[in-house]
């Protein structure tokens, strides 16, 4: 894995909780492993095609995915995740997704996201492939973001 690609993913993180959120995020060391993906409470799965082709999976715990979900409904105080709690945290994995392929296109490097996947509750994830898994510290809890990008051919 390119660490310029993996620095975007990053980036893009840091620029989602900066501009939509208000809140500051900090990576910590990054850890690199193959089989085990461990997961949290929520995960978003994105899939990733074009010039790179692999997975990026976001995992929060749930009271983290519910300040994210209250913030997004305008500063409300979630007590439980329903259905369009769900819907905004798919559209928190569509803002990094979004934000990854621009911070990746910076690096000339095109790439498709597809919608994302949500998982409702701790999950462990199993992949052949090694991840890249960055943990994250902010004001509302912990993000850990895996990444597993590889490039295509050409």
């Amino acid at each position: 894995m390119n660490v310029n690609h993996i620095n975007a993913v990053c980036r893009a993180a840091k620029s989602i909780m900066s501009s939509h959120f208000g809140i500051d995020i900090s990576p910590n060391k990054p850890t690199a492993g193959q089989g085990v993906v461990p997961s949290d409470d929520v995960s978003v799965v994105l899939g990733v095609h074009g010039e790179l082709s692999g997975q990026i999976i976001c995992t929060l715990g749930i009271e983290t995915a519910k300040k994210i979900v209250g913030t997004m409904m305008g500063g409300m105080t979630i007590e439980a995740i329903d259905d369009i709690g769900w819907s905004a945290i798919q559209e928190f994995g569509n803002w990094i997704a979004g934000s990854t392929a621009t911070e990746l296109s910076k690096e000339d490097c095109i790439i498709d996201v597809t919608p994302p996947v949500v998982n409702d509750g701790p999950s462990t994830y199993r992949s052949t492939k090694t991840f890249i898994s960055i943990p994250m510290d902010s004001s509302i809890g912990k993000i850990k973001i895996h990444i597993s990008l590889s490039e295509m051919a050409s």
